[in-house]
């Protein structure tokens, strides 16, 4: 749990009443960002992901989004690109994990 956590919009992906997803959104004026977004791996590669970044994407809009970015890990960049995100060139590394920051313009 993060400090901001209670200024994000938090959603949860159920199968059969278990959490197989989750992911917290955070508006900035027309920016939204998102963060921890996980996918239970004993879920993944069934299309979960692909659904729930569809769904809070849509919210985005809904709510005047004019960008949707994160901070990807590495391993993760191929996924988003698949779903329109876009380099933004941007590296860095927290915690011993490599970062991307990417995004998706909305409008």
């Amino acid at each position: 749990e993060m400090e901001e956590d209670t200024n994000g919009i938090h959603f949860g992906a159920f199968t059969n009443n278990e959490l197989v997803a989750v992911v917290s959104l955070f508006q900035n004026d027309r920016d939204f960002q998102f963060r921890k977004f996980a996918v239970d791996p004993a879920w993944q590669k069934q299309g979960i992901g692909s659904s729930v970044l569809q769904y809070f994407t849509d919210f985005a809009i809904q709510e005047g989004g004019t960008r949707l970015w994160c901070n990807a890990r590495l391993n993760a960049v191929d996924f988003y690109i698949k779903h329109g995100f876009i380099h933004k060139g941007e590296f860095f590394n927290r915690n011993g994990f490599e970062y991307e920051i990417i995004e998706k313009p909305l409008a």
